[in-house]
């Protein structure tokens, strides 16, 4: 079982940043992947990066240059630093993490807003 609590959302100005946390509590040594997600109103859920254990990552085409996921191991969290951020950005970010079982395991969301 994993647990995921995501935490960093909020208001922010177009052009600005925000870093969104996830903590990972459990079998973290079980995780293949992590990734986020969002979902904006009326939307589907979105990829928007992910990172493997071996830190490969992987971005969705729009935000690509303006976001970066990264993980610390040691504190089992995983991070997606977000710049220049755009109103076509405002949802509720998910944190999402596949175990090496093929289960996968969602936190309960975080939400942001970018005001034009």
């Amino acid at each position: 079982q994993v647990r995921l609590v995501e935490s960093g959302g909020g208001l922010v100005q177009a052009g600005r940043s925000l870093r969104l946390s996830c903590a990972a509590s459990g079998i973290f040594w079980m995780i293949n992947q992590m990734g986020w997600y969002r979902q904006a109103p009326g939307k589907q859920r979105e990829l928007v990066a992910t990172i493997t254990s071996g830190s490969i990552t992987n971005y969705a085409d729009s935000v690509k240059g303006r976001f970066t996921i990264s993980r610390d191991n040691a504190k089992y969290t995983v991070y997606l630093q977000m710049n220049s951020l755009k109103p076509e950005d405002t949802a509720v970010y998910y944190c999402n993490a596949d175990l090496i079982t093929g289960r996968e395991f969602w936190g309960q969301g975080t939400q942001v807003t970018v005001s034009s």
